[in-house]
Formats: structure tokens, sequence, C-alpha cells
């Protein structure tokens, strides 16, 4: 899958830009706070209808706008598609797919898949057990859709078992009837997530080998309280009701799952250095990125934001070795070194564009000699 065009009107604080894009490698140069990443933004939320960085739709539209639009032109699968979004600061945004807008915008997750790396992505060691969840629904979600609908369900039921905790609610045939729907929807999403995570596991070790070296053996453990074939969710509320009561939440099921990341048997959150935690998540993106590759028989577009800080040249050199291999397709990368940009464009055979970027304005250049 490529990106061919890309416009932009009111995003953040691109107030206008059209670019037009190599089909396999696109960089971005320019100082910190310049609209590198937001451009980045934008790609992603044609992908996934909402920004990368979490920031609420009214945010992203430029100061002072009161809408913003952004027109993107893909190749798919050999044929020619066309994503439209418009956002009003008074309005719903809407999402077009060749000019017929989506009833609803999760039918759209998966149809045009994207991998980034970005800086935050250190929360997947650091954060708590919600972004380790994301993560890892974000990737099965855009291979199955069944798998994002039982999601979805789960949430909706678990946030009606909530308000019933809240409300001091003593009708036990409503948690009954809200919890069955819960149970149904979590043995689904239990059963992919261990299937998924024992698959990614195998080959982030790869990745990760290839850009540290051997001697630093890495492991994902999905941990989940229904992974004993015995414990049913029915049982586990049925033995937290009295507690859930009191704390007024439900303390139990897949929403409380979580991954166990280690490093040489030991959690890479504890005892990981700077260097190693930076490889650990890029190896997980790339991983994250020959899942889906494999899954949706296309290949993702693949961002990467900044991410060589903190990593020494032998890690770089890797990293670009691999992304530049014909098993990726289309990537965009945004840095403020312009040496790391020109050592990426040496690889392409002369299939690249770079642009400098100064306060949301895209100037094409060339590289150096």
């Amino acid at each position: 899958m490529i990106l061919q065009r890309l416009a932009i009107d009111n995003f953040k604080n691109i107030a206008q830009a059209r670019l037009e894009f190599s089909p396999k490698a696109n960089c971005l140069l320019g100082n910190n706070g310049m609209g590198k990443s937001n451009l980045l933004d934008a790609i992603y939320y044609m992908s996934f209808c909402k920004s990368f960085n979490g920031v609420q739709d009214s945010m992203l539209i430029k100061c002072e706008e009161s809408f913003c639009i952004v027109n993107a032109s893909y190749l798919r699968r050999n044929i020619e598609e066309d994503l439209s979004l418009g956002m009003n600061r008074n309005k719903r945004k809407t999402l077009k797919r060749k000019g017929k807008e989506y009833q609803r915008l999760s039918q759209h997750i998966g149809l045009f898949p994207l991998v980034i790396i970005a800086p935050n992505d250190i929360d997947l060691i650091r954060g708590n057990s919600d972004e380790r969840r994301r993560f890892i629904d974000m990737i099965i979600s855009q291979s199955d859709h069944n798998y994002l609908d039982q999601l979805i369900r789960y949430n909706k039921a678990l946030e009606q078992r909530n308000k019933l905790l809240r409300d001091g609610c003593v009708d036990h045939n409503l948690y009954m009837a809200i919890e069955l729907n819960m149970a149904m929807s979590a043995e689904y999403i239990n059963r992919q997530r261990k299937e998924w995570i024992e698959r990614l596991s195998i080959i982030f070790n790869r990745y990760y080998n290839a850009i540290a070296g051997d001697g630093e053996p890495v492991k994902l453990n999905y941990e989940s309280q229904l992974n004993e074939s015995s414990i049913t969710l029915e049982s586990l509320f049925d033995g937290c009701r009295r507690h859930d009561e009191i704390v007024k939440h439900t303390s139990v099921g897949i929403h409380r799952d979580d991954i166990d990341m280690t490093i040489s048997n030991m959690p890479i959150k504890r005892i990981g250095s700077q260097g190693q935690c930076k490889t650990y998540t890029i190896a997980l993106r790339l991983a994250q990125y020959e899942l889906l590759s494999e899954a949706t028989s296309l290949k993702p577009l693949l961002l990467l934001d900044d991410i060589f800080d903190k990593l020494d040249a032998s890690r770089v050199k890797h990293i670009m070795e691999i992304v530049m291999n014909d098993k990726f397709g289309q990537i965009f990368i945004t840095d403020t070194n312009r040496t790391h940009l020109d050592n990426i464009i040496a690889r392409t055979s002369g299939d690249y564009r770079i642009w400098e970027v100064i306060d949301g304005i895209f100037n094409p250049i060339t590289p150096q000699s």
C-alpha cells in the first residue's frame, strides 16, 4: 500500500500543505516543534480516526481556525483510493472513502494498515497495563474486525456493570445479564490475545537480536486471569462481587490483562538502560509490522518519528538496514539530524523525497553529496 498524495488545511500548525510522496522513503528534516510529527499525525489519523498522541479532535484544528481538512490518495491493492477527513469545532467529524461517509468509524480500522514508532513508545515499558493492552488490541483489530466488535461490546458492558456498582444496585439478575455478555466477548478476546502475543514474541526476539546482537534474550508473556482453562469470567465475578460492591468498580476481567516484558529473564521496566528500552520498543513495532503485513496481505505504512535518539551508531545502522529491506514498504522518517537522513537516502537507490520543515511549511530539498 502506498500513500501517493496528501492535502492538508489547518491541521495543527500546518496551515496548508500539498505533498506528493515517494513509494519508498520520505524524510522530514527540521528542529523540534516545526511540524514534522504533525504531518505524521495527519497520516496516522487517516488510518485510525484519532491522533497518535491521544489529543482531542478539537486540539487538532489550527488555532483561530474553525475547521480542518485532510485529503489522502492511496494506491491500495493496485487500485487508487481516496480518503477525505473533515473536522469542524461545532460539528462531528466525517471520514469518507471514495466519497462515501462511514456509518461507523470502526468499519475503517484495518483497511489502511499503519505502524508508527515514536518517542512515546517508551510508555509500553514504563507505563501501566492500559498501554500494553492498547498495543496488542491495535495489532489484532487491524486484521480481525470480529475482535474489534467483541472488544467494543465488552467495554460497553463493563461501563454498564461499573455504573450498577457505583449506583449501589443489588439486583442479581441485572448483573448476571451484563456479565454473560462480558464473558462471551472475553473468551474470544483472551484466546486471540494469547495466540497473537505468542506469535509476536517470536518475531520480536528476532528483530531485537538483529538490532542489538545476540546475548540479550527478550520475551513477551501474556498475563490474564483467564489463562487457566478451569477459570471462567463468571466464576471470577461471583468470587469478587462483594469486593466490587465495596470498591464500586469491576476488579476482574480481560480489562486487567497485561504483557510481561523481560530481558535476560528480568523485567525490562526495572533493569533496562535507555538504549535497551528504545531498542525493545522499536523491535516490538517492527514485529507488529511483520504480523500486520502477513495478516492483511498489505505492506503497512511505516512512520518513524525521531527514533534514533539515545541509540549508538551500531544500532542506528542495523535499524536502517532493516527498514530499507524489501520486506518493508513505504516509510516516513522525521529527524533533526541530517546525517541520519542522508545515510538512509544512500540506501534507497534514488527512490526518495526529502523536505525541510519550518513552522508547518514543507520545502523540498536535495540530499548532500
